[in-house]
């Protein structure tokens, strides 16, 4: 099992990143994923999720409006949109895995770091 996540990087407060997570070695369509961040110092928390048909999707208030989770289940993919960035969206985010969609799943990614500074 493998989740490579990607496009993270510097970017300005109002900017624009879009996360990519790309799975292998299961199933991809039977598994909801989840994005959690986790910033230094602090808890690793949960950023959105989307159910393993893309039907269902969750935000955390804090990027409610904000942020845009989909996936691509051909291409194995799962992505992040996040617009409006403001520097408390600081953090390592993780893509995760799992078969059950009120629970962290089984599967994480190494983290790509996104860091909203002037």
């Amino acid at each position: 099992v493998q989740l490579v996540e990607s496009g993270g990087g510097l970017v300005q407060p109002g900017g624009s990143l879009r996360l990519s997570c790309a799975a292998s070695g299961f199933t991809f369509n039977r598994y909801h994923m989840l994005w959690y961040r986790q910033a230094p110092g602090k808890e690793r928390e949960l950023v959105a999720k989307i159910s393993n048909g893309g039907i269902s999707t969750y935000y955390a208030d804090s990027v409610k409006g904000r942020f845009t989770i989909s996936r691509d289940n051909p291409k194995n993919t799962v992505y992040l949109q996040m617009n409006s960035l403001k520097p408390e969206d600081t953090a390592v985010y993780y893509c995760n895995a799992g078969r059950d969609y009120m629970r962290m799943g089984d599967y994480w990614g190494q983290g790509t770091q996104v860091t909203v500074s002037s």
